[in-house]
Order: C-alpha cells, then structure tokens, then sequence
C-alpha cells in the first residue's frame, strides 16, 4: 500500500535482453518506487501472465499500472503480445509503452494502430537508456492520472 492508502501496483516488463533489463530496473530503483516488477523473457510467457495460462495457469492476475514491451521477442513477437493485451477487455486500458530497439515505420505505425501508449526505440548509449527508462517510469507512474483498472 502506499502513503495514501491505494494499492501499489505492479509493473511489468517484458524484455528478453540481460543486460536491457538490468538496465531497465536500475533506472526504475533510482526513482525510488515501491512497485514490486514483474520481469517476462518472452512473448509466450506474457501472454501465459496475463491470460493466467501455461505456468502462471490458476494465478489470478493482479493488473498491472504499466506494461513496458519489448517488440523482438522470441516464441512470440511483441506486436502479437500487444494485439492481445489491447483485445482483452480487462487489460485494453493498461498503459503499454513499447521500448524497443526497432526503428521500422511499420513496427511504430502497427504498434500505435494496436493501441500503444507510447512507442520509444531504446538508446544505444547507457546513459540515455537510463534517463529514457526513468523519464517514462517518472511519466506513467508518478505525474500521468490513469483511469481505474
């Protein structure tokens, strides 16, 4: 719970690259947040997440206040992810921000008309991953009003 007596939600990170996700969740640690991140590998195992099937099979899922998508995944690819999240009438409405490395104007036309919040293609540099992954955890989880999950 937080301060204020609202529930702390998860955020879940779906990135199939070490080194992007430590990346990713030390620049979400320096913003000081106390929601727990729930890391997936690959697009297989978000949809099990979020459809509580295969090894998440009997969970009940806790919604998530942000999804950050990688779109190079394997088993299944990022956009398929995104189809299916944005198709389920539970989760259409939680924030999706696409951080890939994919600059493709298909990918960022696809992405946006399957309903992402965002599309960012992730910064080569450590630096300027760190201060993209920390300005979209500071937008999404702290300054943006979301409608109730």
């Amino acid at each position: 719970m937080a301060d204020d007596g609202s529930a702390v939600l998860t955020i879940v990170l779906v990135e199939d690259n070490p080194d992007d996700e430590e990346l990713t969740l030390a620049a979400l640690d320096e913003l000081n947040l106390r929601n727990p991140v729930v890391v997936l590998r690959d697009g297989q195992e978000a949809i099990d997440y979020f459809f509580c099937q295969g090894s998440y099979a009997g969970k009940s899922l806790e919604l998530p206040s942000i999804i950050m998508l990688d779109l190079k995944l394997p088993k299944i690819d990022g956009l398929e992810v995104l189809r299916q999240i944005k198709d389920d009438a539970r989760l259409k409405r939680i924030p999706v921000v696409v951080l890939t490395s994919s600059q493709e104007e298909a990918d960022v036309i696809t992405g946006y008309n399957l309903g992402a919040n965002s599309y960012i293609v992730k910064p080569i540099d450590f630096e300027q991953l760190m201060e993209t992954v920390r300005s979209i955890g500071n937008y999404w989880l702290i300054v943006n009003e979301q409608p109730p999950l």
